[in-house]
């Protein structure tokens, strides 16, 4: 797939962004042009669309160099230019601009089309939210919550001599040597509770910038703001808890029956911390991949007997070196897929140490990037800009529509465990999931909460959505504190609910694939392309399924997957 940089209309074609001089201009002539005619205001419409498609990639590339090597200084400066000194500068702009937009004529033939309307939808909530007083804060925030991946970043054990990032530590956890594992599982925690304090200390602060946000656009609490912010217009608080509930009623009591279950095989009266990732049968942990160069390669082999577009859209991505895979010293933890909006090739990071996890994560960032590639050529960035419930509907969907494709990385019998600890995983991850959501609802109704609040909660929590089966003597703190170690709390506050959400439409999507496969990559590839032109549950619809976080919809699907782990036992 050959792909070229769109020919800029309105910006030079080579624009270095390292002063706020260089981009005034440009924001002057949007904000003081004359707009007469439909087909200005759709010109004028375009030239912002390719102002924020420009500035949005630089901002990207800021950040994923700084998250590949966190010890580069330079790196770290470049981003916090950025987000320091152009964002600020752009808030206000952007606000006038709003406000030029929905005041135009032209808004309302336009409003026809459901793609526009989407837009302008967001625009007026953008207007409704926008206060002078938050640019500073909004600032300080972008900036402060990236020290959360500096520290993870900086986390590492020592054993056998070499030092070990958490990601290759906690491969060791799935080692059949108890010994092994308990004394690694404490060299991990050991090192964990050197941060307790300087974790709670920044969540401490973030809390309360993000409670001041909220108030200082009309807000009780930073939930119902960001409830708004992140145009949640087709559900509700109410839905979000009434999730809460569902899965403490539908999934819970079947994962305390899967850990029953391992417990048995185990011989164990109660797990420890450091048996909760153990084969239960004695086999060492599946191990698809060496290198990252393999996992592309195998993964662009498997999508090229699913769909040849999927395998095409990873190899341009290679090709471009739009790709970091592997886990090394000083690089922030996690995976994740930036979009691009004006190349419109995403990039993909990961910390890859040779795990099934690492294929899940491959494929799953995978399945975003095809969104990218397949919603590209939509007319305004606007339109380009998802919602998480859609844009983990195509990660999860490929997460699942892949895996009776792993044979390319495993024999027979592995295939078939790969497959069965898939769907295990996506059991035992529904209440974390709600946990975590609960959680965020409770941290900012009680805004003025403590730390030690903030603790008994969550361990609260932890018996509502636990099994009971883990005993945690010695390590208490470990679990009162493990909210720590979910990145979403820290950058990105109440993005976390949307992958129940989607997981819940990825496994309809399954179940479409796994009775007509042809129609249902066509049926994923359609709605993939509609981005957000089109509101959630219509996505949804094109995908052929329902968008339905409701008790029935979670009780059914559940008794979809025992079902298929039932048909793998065979």
């Amino acid at each position: 797939m050959k792909i070229e940089r769109p020919k800029r209309k309105f910006l030079p074609q080579e624009l270095v962004i390292d002063s706020w001089e260089k981009l005034s201009g440009f924001f002057d002539d949007l904000e003081k042009r004359s707009i007469e005619t439909s087909n200005e205001f759709e010109k004028w419409m375009s030239d912002i669309s390719e102002l924020e498609a420009v500035l949005e990639e630089d901002l990207a590339w800021r950040y994923i160099r700084m998250t590949i090597d966190t010890t580069d200084e330079n790196l770290s400066s470049s981003y916090s230019f950025f987000v320091s000194e152009i964002q600020p500068k752009l808030a206000p702009i952007e606000d006038r601009l709003n406000k030029k937009m929905i005041n135009s004529p032209f808004v309302t033939q336009l409003e026809t089309d459901k793609a526009y309307h989407i837009l302008f939808r967001k625009v007026r909530t953008a207007l409704e939210l926008y206060r002078d007083e938050n640019v500073p804060i909004l600032a300080e925030l972008s900036e402060e919550s990236q020290q959360y991946g500096s520290i993870s970043a900086a986390q590492s054990i020592d054993h056998d001599g070499k030092k070990l990032t958490m990601q290759q530590a906690s491969l060791l956890l799935k080692k059949q040597d108890r010994t092994l594992r308990e004394e690694v599982y404490n060299k991990i925690a050991n090192r964990r509770r050197e941060d307790i304090k300087k974790l709670d200390d920044l969540f401490d602060s973030l809390r309360k910038k993000r409670h001041q946000v909220a108030l200082n656009a009309g807000f009780e609490n930073f939930r119902d703001y960001k409830m708004v912010a992140m145009d949640r217009f087709d559900y509700t608080v109410d839905d979000c808890k009434a999730f809460h509930q569902a899965v403490k009623k539908s999934v819970v009591p079947i994962v305390r029956h899967m850990q029953e279950e391992r417990l048995r095989k185990l011989g164990f009266e109660k797990f420890k911390p450091w048996d909760l990732d153990v084969d239960p049968e004695g086999k060492e942990a599946l191990k698809p991949f060496s290198t990252g160069k393999e996992l592309i390669e195998k993964t662009v082999e498997m999508l090229n007997n699913i769909d040849p577009y999927f395998a095409e859209c990873l190899q341009t991505m290679q090709e471009m070196q739009h790709l970091d895979l592997e886990s090394k010293s000083g690089k922030a933890p996690g995976g994740y897929n930036y979009p691009l909006y004006e190349i419109g090739v995403p990039f993909i990071f990961m910390n890859a140490v040779g795990s099934q996890r690492d294929l899940v994560t491959m494929v799953h960032e995978g399945g975003h990037a095809i969104h990218s590639f397949l919603s590209r050529e939509l007319k305004l960035t606007g339109f380009k800009n998802l919602p998480s419930e859609v844009a983990e509907l195509a990660s999860m969907s490929m997460e699942l529509i892949t895996m009776g494709h792993w044979n390319h990385f495993y024999n027979s019998e592995d295939h078939k465990r790969a497959q069965k600890e898939h769907l295990e995983d996506i059991i035992r991850i529904m209440p974390w999931i709600a946990q975590v959501d609960e959680f965020q609802h409770w941290i900012y109704e009680n805004h003025d909460h403590s730390a030690e609040e903030r603790r008994e909660k969550w361990l609260a929590l932890s018996k509502e959505y636990g099994t009971g089966l883990t005993d945690w003597t010695g390590n208490e703190d470990m679990l009162a504190n493990s909210w720590q170690r979910q990145l979403h709390i820290f950058e990105v506050p109440f993005y976390y609910i949307e992958y129940g959400i989607a997981q819940l439409g990825a496994l309809g999507i399954w179940q479409n694939f796994l009775q007509d496969p042809s129609k249902a990559i066509e049926d994923y590839k359609a709605a993939l392309r509609l981005a957000y032109t089109k509101p959630i549950p219509e996505i949804y619809a094109t995908a052929n399924v329902k968008f339905d976080l409701g008790e029935s919809r979670i009780s059914d699907l559940m008794r979809f997957v025992e079902e298929q782990l039932a048909l793998l036992e065979h």
